[in-house]
């Protein structure tokens, strides 16, 4: 039977929060990115009710960490700490450019997907994915470049891209940055109609790729920007 789980992230623009109890999602999220602390704990809330059960029900939390916009990675970190301290409850950590891929892909199956977020400042963060079956391969980490300055043609080559395979793009950072991402490509990708990540998205990769659990005093936020800091909870 699946363990019940809660999913929260609000990383990007989006708020969104998804309960796993059984084989029913139960989900809420709004592109809300000024209200995401207001909206988190009601939308926790609203879960829970809808499914008839409470937070010491539940068998663990996944967390997006991001890479995303500072300020809600933070939002949903702390919220997550502060919950998974209070029910003592296992953290499963999931990217957002993970949870995307795996959406996209999920949509429209591609044999390459390359998530990329608008981290402003002319820059991007980005992760490659192969896809084997229902499953994504992942190669490098998460990664932040000026669009201008990567070679995905090489990159792609380097992990095997055949000129035979077909690739997707999620992610606002390909909104923002297209005309620069498509001149360093092989061939021109194909949207897969997936531009924030998802708790949905996030349930999935966590199960997908047996996450390990973490203890609530050892999450951290996926900044990627290694000049950016993070401080705990007090007294943690």
């Amino acid at each position: 039977m699946k363990p019940t789980l809660l999913a929260i992230d609000t990383s990007t623009e989006n708020c969104s929060v998804a309960l796993q109890i059984g084989d029913k999602v139960i989900s809420r999220e709004m592109e809300s990115p000024r209200e995401h602390s207001q909206r988190l704990l009601p939308f926790v809330q609203e879960v829970l009710k809808e499914a008839d059960t409470q937070l010491s029900a539940v068998n663990g939390l996944v967390v997006g960490v991001g890479p995303g916009s500072f300020t809600g990675v933070r939002i949903g970190v702390s919220i997550a700490q502060g919950l998974a301290f209070g029910a003592d409850l296992p953290v499963q950590c999931v990217s957002s450019l993970d949870a995307m891929a795996i959406e996209g892909v999920r949509k429209h199956p591609t044999d390459w997907v390359i998530s990329a977020i608008d981290a402003r400042m002319g820059e991007i963060y980005w992760r490659i994915y192969k896809r084997n079956g229902e499953q994504l391969t992942t190669f490098a980490g998460a990664q932040v470049n000026k669009p201008d300055q990567l070679n995905l043609a090489e990159l792609l080559s380097e992990y095997g891209f055949q000129t035979n395979e077909s690739i997707g793009y999620v992610g606002t950072g390909w909104q923002t940055y297209y005309p620069q991402l498509v001149a360093t490509m092989p061939t021109a990708p194909d949207s897969l109609e997936c531009t924030l990540p998802t708790a949905a998205a996030m349930l999935v990769w966590a199960e997908q790729h047996n996450q390990q659990a973490i203890s609530a005093d050892e999450l951290e936020p996926l900044y990627v920007r290694n000049e950016v800091t993070w401080k705990k909870l007090p007294g943690r």
